[in-house]
């Protein structure tokens, strides 16, 4: 979806204005709110051209901002990124998770052609399967992000490649091999990498994407695999790695063995709370991936994606369509269930405050 600027400075308005409806500090509705969104910020690539994005910012509590390939300037990209990401930090009333897809290989933003270092895919590292050498790889990405000042990589993936004709986690070469103990090692390497430079890890795509059939980002996909497939197989390597990892991404897949009839991961409350939370006794922060793929956008209304999302468990929505409809929405709900949202909340800022991404 094309970005437009009067549109998003219009839902930046609006998140300010909620403060008619709340508190006068930082219990109000429209803090609690933003801490629950993270969005893009259209196609904004440096200081320059971010006046009016900025000016806004300054005004308003948000939880954080995703950074995309169109993010990064073609000219001087190391510079223009560090001081777009520095500024937007400093004028932002609340600290904010910055955060990027930096998989390696075929899933990164930051490109050789911009002037940044080589990375490998998944596949390449875990082929090679020298744990030193995922360290190395992964250490040079977190040592970048944490110099650009970016705090939280959407990755690693602990996918397992069990369909060899998927084409968004095998074809493109996202998963570190078909063996939870080979995808267990590797992605912890990749974490322990990260968490040196206090950069946020995000375990993806709960509960695995590897077997399904397509691609979410196209349609809504769906997998054959059981329960016990599932618990002994694909979530395995999510259920070890809690310890070591503090988020976990809800793809948008529909898993037959746990509804009946068509409804995406990230909807569902079997999966989100039966399974992740209380089977598997996860008690960390859950995201949803971004609502923007067609998995999504094309069979539901943004309002019945939030509702199906925080109803099934979820903590923190990514990059809504429609921002301003999201915001009222989730306004609603905040007034009548005061109690249940703040817990929610906390539970980020407890989170921020963990990694010091809070003042």
């Amino acid at each position: 979806m094309k970005f437009n600027k009067n549109y998003f400075l219009t839902f930046i308005s609006f998140l300010f204005s909620l403060e008619s409806i709340c508190y006068s500090n930082n219990d109000s509705i429209e803090y609690k709110i933003g801490q629950m969104l993270m969005f893009g910020i259209g196609d904004v690539n440096s200081v320059e051209g971010a006046d009016s994005l900025l000016l806004e910012l300054s005004k308003n509590h948000l939880g954080g901002i995703i950074l995309f390939e169109k993010n990064v300037n073609q000219y001087d990209s190391y510079n223009n990124l560090k001081k777009l990401i520095d500024k937007i930090q400093l004028v932002s009333k609340n600290s904010l998770f910055i955060a990027i897809d930096e998989e390696g290989g075929r899933v990164n933003r930051l490109k050789q052609k911009y002037g940044f270092h080589r990375t490998r895919s998944a596949k390449s590292l875990g082929d090679e399967n020298n744990l030193d050498s995922t360290y190395h790889y992964s250490k040079k990405t977190s040592d970048l992000l944490k110099k650009l000042g970016i705090n939280v990589n959407y990755a690693p993936s602990v996918d397992l490649s069990i369909n060899l004709e998927n084409p968004v986690i095998y074809k493109l070469e996202r998963s570190f091999g078909r063996k939870p103990s080979l995808v267990l090692s590797h992605a912890k390497s990749f974490i322990n990498a990260h968490r040196e430079n206090n950069i946020i890890s995000v375990l993806k795509h709960f509960p695995g994407h590897g077997a399904i059939k397509g691609d979410t980002h196209d349609f809504l996909v769906s997998s054959d695999s059981s329960i016990n497939e599932i618990l002994e197989l694909h979530a395995k390597s999510f259920e070890k790695l809690f310890q070591e990892c503090d988020l976990v991404m809800i793809n948008h897949g529909w898993y037959k063995a746990f509804e009946n009839k068509p409804k995406p991961a990230s909807m569902s409350y079997n999966i989100i709370t039966d399974l992740l939370k209380n089977k598997m006794s996860y008690n960390g922060l859950i995201m949803i991936d971004s609502v923007r793929m067609k998995s999504l956008a094309d069979n539901y209304l943004e309002r019945e994606i939030l509702d199906g999302f925080f109803s099934a468990g979820g903590d923190l929505f990514l990059d809504p369509i429609n921002p301003i409809e999201c915001l009222e929405y989730i306004a609603k709900i905040a007034k009548k269930n005061l109690d249940h949202f703040q817990s929610r909340i906390n539970k980020v800022l407890d989170f921020k405050n963990k990694f010091k991404y809070h003042e």
